[in-house]
């Protein structure tokens, strides 16, 4: 009876382990914060931990480069507001935040939506919240 409980968390950890391995990397990312007259440097730092959040989903990735610049962030998010998925919600602009990418694509093609061993470069994350101050959530990303 003790090897059949000893088999199964031998069987549990390589299974987290070989999830932990697949899941999408963030710790090595190079974070770039330009100066915002919009947005505050905490109200960017959520940003940035709600992204790195969602990419651990981005199986066999690795995030390199994390970017906020102000200029690129209103032209996205005025796009967004207009003609993208913002359009009619009653978002305003100080409640969306466009961040950019740049990551690596391991042997596996992430979840085979990729080239393998490919570089994924300005690849958007658009944010949204609810009201000023409120939690960033991810509403968008790609090209």
């Amino acid at each position: 009876m003790m090897k059949k409980g000893a088999a199964a968390v031998i069987i549990v950890v390589l299974l987290m382990l070989i999830y932990h391995l697949q899941s999408g990397k963030v710790n090595d990312a190079v974070v770039s914060i330009e100066y915002s007259s919009t947005f505050t440097s905490e109200e960017i730092e959520g940003a940035v931990g709600t992204v790195k959040k969602k990419f651990r989903e981005f199986q066999g990735c690795e995030l390199t480069d994390l970017k906020y610049s102000e200029t690129y962030s209103k032209r996205k998010a005025e796009e967004y507001l207009t003609y993208g998925g913002g359009t009619g919600k009653g978002l305003t602009s100080e409640n969306v935040i466009v961040l950019l990418s740049t990551f690596t694509v391991g042997f596996s093609g992430g979840d085979g939506s990729f080239d393998p061993h490919s570089i994924q470069s300005d690849w958007n994350w658009i944010l949204v919240r609810e009201k000023k101050g409120g939690k960033w959530r991810v509403a968008d990303w790609g090209y």
